[in-house]
């Protein structure tokens, strides 16, 4: 599969090529992120990747890569999925860790819930007992 004229030729091949490996250091930049628990910069650097990955798509579907081209490619395409594939492994073990500190957060107002009521009553009492001590003294 070669290039057929001079405006598919090396330059452009290389510009895809570019691309593909700044995509790469995206994503090895959200997967640092990611290891470090930043979770708010990680978002925000993949609004960034996926708006480069939609621009990607458009150039390289009108581009016809030779082999070597190919080649490179399809390695930057590996290690891209490999950090992707670490990022979701992380990203699925803080929403799991996420989801069990809500279910404590519910059950400990759950018990609130079902124990202020006396809490607050007999509170009421040591106050009215309080009362009473002083007033026999």
């Amino acid at each position: 599969m070669s290039v057929s004229n001079s405006a598919h030729g090396p330059m452009t091949q290389q510009s895809l090529l570019d691309a593909y490996a700044a995509l790469l250091d995206s994503a090895a930049y959200m997967h640092e992120l990611a290891n470090a628990e930043e979770w708010a910069a990680l978002i925000d650097q993949r609004t960034h990747y996926v708006m480069s990955v939609e621009k990607l798509k458009q150039l390289d579907g009108s581009l016809a890569l030779d082999e070597n081209a190919q080649r490179i490619k399809a390695e930057l395409l590996e290690a891209i999925l490999e950090h992707d594939v670490e990022i979701r492994r992380q990203l699925v073990a803080r929403r799991d860790e996420l989801g069990k500190l809500i279910g404590v957060s519910q059950r400990q107002r759950s018990l609130h819930r079902a124990y202020a009521p006396q809490q607050g009553g007999s509170e009421a009492f040591y106050a009215l007992g309080e009362a009473d001590t002083k007033r026999s003294t």
